[in-house]
This record gives C-alpha cells, sequence and structure tokens, in this order.
C-alpha cells in the first residue's frame, strides 16, 4: 500500500510518502512569509500548496499510483475521534468555517489529489475538533457561551495509543493526562479511550505558550476591548498569535529563548519558569477529572525536547503519575497509520454528515 500523508501548518507544509509501514520520503517544506502574505485567508493558499506538494512528489521519483491520501483535519464542527472519508460536505464546511488556519487544506488537498487516481480513497483523522468534552467541561459561568474543544487531537491520541502499546494495555483501558507542549498546548484528560476535558488551545485557553495568552483576566480583556487602543483583529493577534513567549519575550524561537537562559538572560528564564509553573498547575487540574485514578502523565510535542522546560514541569508533576516523554509532533506517522488501518479493514472510516 502507497500512501500520500499531508500536514499543512502555519509556515510550513510537511508531507510523506509511506510504503505500508515504511517511510520512503518525509519532507517538511518551509513557506516564505512574503509567499503567504498576499492570501487573504488559508483556504485561499490551496493552488499554491497543492503545487508544491505534486512538485515534490514527481521531484522524488515517486509515482501517482497511492492507494489512499490522508490529510490533517481542519476546523469544521465539532466531531467524535477516528478516520473519516473526505466529502463535498467536509470539504464545504472547511471552506465555510468560522475559524481559519492552514490545516483546513489537508482534506481539500488530500480529495483533489485522490480524485485523479483510480481507485485512490481519502482521508482525516482524529482533527483538531474532536470534541468527546464531558457535560462538565462545557460549562463555564456564564449562558451567553460554552467551552469548546480545538486541540492536538492526532498527536495526542496517537502517543496515548503509543504509551498503552508500550506497557501492554489498550488505550482503551487506561487514564492518561497527556500535554502538547508547541506554539499551543493542549492538556488533556484522556479516560479510557477519550479525551474528556481538554483546553482550547487555539483560541489561547489554558497555559500561556511560545504564541498564546492562554487563560486571561476576564474583566481586564473586557476593559482592553473598550479602551479603543487596538481593533478586534489586533486584540485576537494578542491572545493567540503574537501573544505568551513572543509578546513577553519578542521571540517564537526557543532555540533563542533557551541560548538566552543559558548566557543568563534572567528575564527569560523567569518567563519560561513561569510558562512551565502554569503547564504544571494545567495538568494537576486533570488530575481532578480522573478523580486521581492516573496511569501515566505523557509530555509531547516540539517543545518535549526542551530539557529545561520538562525538567521544571516533571518537578512539579511527577509526583502525580510517572511521566514518559515522547517528543515531536508524530503527526505524518500517525495519520499513515490511520490510513492503513483502513484500507486494512481494521477499522470503519466515518462519514462526515
Amino acid at each position: 500500500m502507497l500512501i500520500l500523508v499531508i500536514n499543512p501548518g502555519s509556515t510550513s507544509t510537511k508531507i510523506a510518502v509511506y510504503d505500508g509501514y515504511t517511510p520512503v520520503l518525509v519532507k517538511s517544506i518551509k513557506h516564505k512569509t512574503q509567499d503567504l502574505e498576499h492570501f487573504a485567508k488559508a483556504t485561499d493558499q490551496y493552488e499554491f500548496r497543492k503545487r508544491i506538494i505534486i512538485d515534490e512528489i514527481k521531484n522524488n521519483d515517486i509515482p501517482f499510483k497511492f492507494d489512499a491520501v490522508i490529510g490533517r483535519g481542519g476546523l469544521t464542527k465539532p466531531l467524535s475521534g477516528g478516520v473519516y472519508e473526505v466529502n463535498e460536505k467536509m470539504m464545504h464546511d472547511t471552506c465555510d468555517a468560522e475559524h481559519q488556519h492552514a490545516c483546513d487544506l489537508g482534506c481539500l488537498i488530500a480529495h483533489e489529489i485522490a480524485s485523479e487516481i483510480p481507485g485512490c480513497r481519502s482521508f482525516i483523522a482524529d482533527p483538531v475538533v474532536t470534541d468527546e468534552l464531558n457535560d462538565y467541561a462545557r460549562v463555564c459561568g456564564s449562558p451567553l457561551m460554552q467551552r469548546s474543544s480545538i486541540w492536538h487531537a492526532l498527536n495526542q491520541r496517537a502517543m496515548a495509543r503509543r504509551f498503552a502499546r508500550e506497557h501492554n494495555t489498550s488505550y482503551e483501558d487506561v487514564n492518561l493526562i497527556v500535554c502538547h507542549l508547541g506554539g499551543g498546548i493542549s492538556i488533556a484528560a484522556h479516560e479510557h479511550g477519550k479525551a474528556v476535558d481538554v483546553n482550547n488551545a487555539l483560541d489561547g485557553e489554558g497555559p500561556f505558550s511560545p504564541e498564546r495568552a492562554g487563560t486571561l483576566p476576564a474583566v481586564d480583556l473586557v476593559r482592553l476591548c473598550y479602551s479603543g487602543r487596538f481593533t478586534e483583529q489586533e486584540l485576537l493577534q494578542r491572545i493567540a498569535g503574537n501573544a505568551g513567549l513572543t509578546a513577553l519575550l519578542g521571540t517564537n524561537d526557543m532555540m533563542e529563548v533557551d541560548q538566552r537562559i543559558k548566557n543568563g538572560d534572567e528575564k527569560a528564564r523567569f518567563y519560561v519558569d513561569a510558562m512551565a509553573y502554569h503547564i504544571a498547575k494545567n495538568i494537576t487540574a486533570q488530575a481532578a477529572v480522573l478523580c486521581g485514578k492516573i496511569d501515566a502523565i505523557i509530555l509531547t510535542g516540539g517543545m518535549a525536547r526542551w530539557d529545561y522546560l520538562v525538567e521544571h514541569i516533571m518537578k512539579r508533576v511527577s509526583w502525580l503519575a510517572p511521566t514518559h516523554i515522547y517528543p515531536g509532533e508524530n503527526e505524518l506517522e500517525a495519520l499513515a497509520h490511520n490510513a492503513i488501518a483502513v484500507l486494512k479493514g481494521k477499522i470503519s472510516p466515518k462519514t462526515y454528515e
């Protein structure tokens, strides 16, 4: 089985080709700011990104004989976890979604490429809008709104399943707290195969991160909205984008921040220590969701490679449960394995309705 995997991000397009479980091509294609800035919204980048993907496959002499093309799921309506076959309604809802992000391009490009190959199918898996919250988790103190679930579902679930395999059990038989450490940070309570509580990492809820402000003092935020100092778009950027360590330290490059700490920059050290403090506090909050019955804590994502940050988180949470580090995003592999599971008949794809 030949599988094409597509994972569009804000500033890059990651692709892979798998021959069965073996990767024959793994590539992260970086995009310059000037190449993207003239697109009004993420889905307008469709033709630009599709052409780059096709050129990369051709340049590596890989034949267009794929059995499946699977993309990262976009910001459509809330969905239960699993694999979905791409259909017209999914593509329509993706283009019209309230939230816009480059991940929306995954299903669009996957379907278009697959439609040109006889017998090829297109899928998404565990999209960022995967919603399995329990009823309590949705409630906040205002009837005008409720909490929503936008998070790193694909990688979190893949790492949870990896932990289960390595410990001779199943994902459905364990309770885990999984923390994805990236530009945004999501922390979920996984209870017997479902993520029953998780912060909205896209909109900046939870701990602050390299690019997210985290949960903010509500009254101060309302007053800021009416201060006349910022436009709506500027304030949204102050919550997600130009926020977190980016706003506090002037950079979203964590290698640079790490070097600043090593060079004795006490301001950088203080804010990273504060970020670790708030991450740990949010991890321990999920322990209450699981009533303290936790088999393991998992730290994953790109920043799980940062020893300084990981050590400062672990010293505050390791008393809760054994802590396991699975660095990186692992999303390409997770997508490929989901496509193979469908093609082998191990799981049945869901229908987007």
